[in-house]
């Protein structure tokens, strides 16, 4: 998985990389101090790993992973060559989801871009960067549809499809939002990559003061939990600043910081919990004495699919999946034990994989 951070500059867009990857991408109360994208990968926290390592005595423990680009601070007018123009937008195309980060937060020494704090008006003005991109991307595929459109008639349901995605656009509105006749429709539209198709997960920076009661008495987070419910968004309150005090601490002073604060998990966890209901992702794992893994899916997949992350001949040559649920595993301290009591099943080609299923899966190629 792979997630673009976005927002304008100064809104603690890279203070919350950093924080997030440890990577230390250049942070300072300037625009454009990100020139290029940075990329951090992240391990995804899962507990049931560490237990399952300890039941089998693994060699090794491999969880899943999270890909973060920091991308380079917008302006108005980035799509025309503003700032840093076109450049950061290409970047953005390659991600799965988008995290926005917006600042809710009153601070006279952090330079605002636009001069005050108000929300709403740098989401407007990120979201009109995305659109004034993805127009320019629909104009050069309807010029180049519509030559070989007058005696095709795929091509020329394809010209009315681009038509009514541009006067969507032109109306202030995401590609995201728009409802399709049929899955080939959808399908189409995924294909244009377009940015305002992708799914956003807004990150409200606020003040400490705002952290124990998750932004509930900040106007501004209020105004973009909003939004973002209108637009099938999500939403995680972070401080970046406490997030990157946290992240040079050790697993239990963290735990201990987070308590003083009144807070239950950290921004990183927030961020992963968020972007996998979004994305509708699940993991499932694998455990031997070499390594115990975790494995980053769709949701619905199905066996066959999933031990295809594994490797193509996994998928190729499966011919069932023994499945067991991980506390299950757990609760009976053996694999043998767990298979006497019927909690280890067979599962065929047709079988949805689910969170925290633990599988081993039999394959001949």
């Amino acid at each position: 998985m792979k997630l673009g951070i976005v927002g304008l500059p100064n809104v603690g867009k890279s203070t919350l990389f950093n924080s997030l990857t440890k990577a230390g991408a250049e942070s300072a109360n300037y625009p454009f101090c990100t020139i290029d994208p940075n990329v951090g990968v992240v391990a995804v926290p899962d507990p049931r790993l560490k237990l399952l390592a300890d039941l089998y005595d693994s060699a090794k423990i491999t969880p899943a992973v999270i890909e973060f680009v920091d991308i380079a601070g917008l302006v108005k007018g980035a799509s025309k060559g503003e700032g840093l123009g076109n450049q950061f937008l290409s970047n953005i195309r390659e991600v799965d989801a988008i995290v926005h980060v917006v600042r809710c937060f009153e601070d006279p020494n952090v330079i605002h871009v636009d001069g005050s704090v108000d929300p709403m008006r740098d989401i407007e003005t990120i979201n009109l960067e995305l659109i004034f991109s993805d127009l320019e991307i629909l104009e050069r595929r309807i010029a180049k549809t519509a030559k070989g459109a007058f005696n095709n008639k795929e091509l020329a349901k394809e010209v009315e499809l681009l038509k009514q995605i541009k006067e969507h656009l032109e109306n202030g509105a995401l590609a995201g939002s728009m409802e399709f006749a049929d899955e080939d429709e959808a399908a189409f539209v995924e294909s244009l990559n377009l940015l305002t198709a992708k799914p956003v997960i807004f990150a409200a920076n606020v003040g400490e003061e705002d952290l124990a009661d998750d932004g509930a008495s900040n106007g501004y987070v209020q105004k973009v939990r909003e939004f973002a419910a209108q637009n099938h968004s999500e939403v995680f309150v972070i401080c970046a600043q406490i997030e990157q005090e946290i992240a040079e601490l050790e697993d239990e002073e963290k735990a201990m910081f987070l308590e003083d604060l009144g807070l239950s998990e950290s921004g990183l966890d927030k961020l992963i919990a968020a972007s996998y209901r979004l994305l509708g992702l699940l993991s499932y794992l694998t455990a031997g004495p070499t390594e115990t893994r975790a494995w980053t899916i769709k949701a619905g997949t199905k066996a066959p699919q999933a031990a295809g992350k594994i490797h193509s001949d996994f998928e190729r040559g499966f011919i069932r999946a023994e499945v067991v649920n991980y506390q299950d595993l757990l609760d009976n301290k053996t694999y043998a034990a767990a298979k006497e009591k019927g909690l280890v099943r067979l599962e065929g080609k047709d079988y949805v994989v689910k969170d925290g299923d633990v599988i081993l899966f039999r394959f001949n190629v």
